[in-house]
């Protein structure tokens, strides 16, 4: 029987990486430091300092390499699942919509 992991189409690479996300919502634009903790070809999980996002609400993430090698990322993408962490921070996960 296969697990849950077993049946992603793209496997999730662990990166614990600082990021920038702009979320802009009905409320606001606004810009804060989040975890990219991690990341497949269609998402991610992000650990933000708030203690929840709504769903569907549109991000921009920044993720800057610190290697020569590695290309830095940005992508568009759409807030999917969002679980409290604590009671200020939570665990956004997010389907990339376009890469930049």
């Amino acid at each position: 029987m296969l697990g849950y992991d077993d049946k992603r189409n793209f496997f999730r690479m662990m990166v614990n990486s600082p990021c920038q996300l702009q979320i802009t919502d009905d409320e606001s634009s606004r810009t804060m430091q989040a975890l990219c903790k991690d990341i497949s070809a269609t998402g991610m999980s992000l650990e933000v300092d708030e203690p929840s996002i709504e769903v569907g609400t549109q991000v921009s993430v920044a993720i800057e390499s610190s290697s020569s090698q590695i290309p830095s990322l940005a992508a568009l993408a759409t807030v999917v699942r969002c679980e409290p962490e604590s009671e200020s921070s939570s665990i956004i996960g997010v389907e990339i919509s376009q890469m930049k």
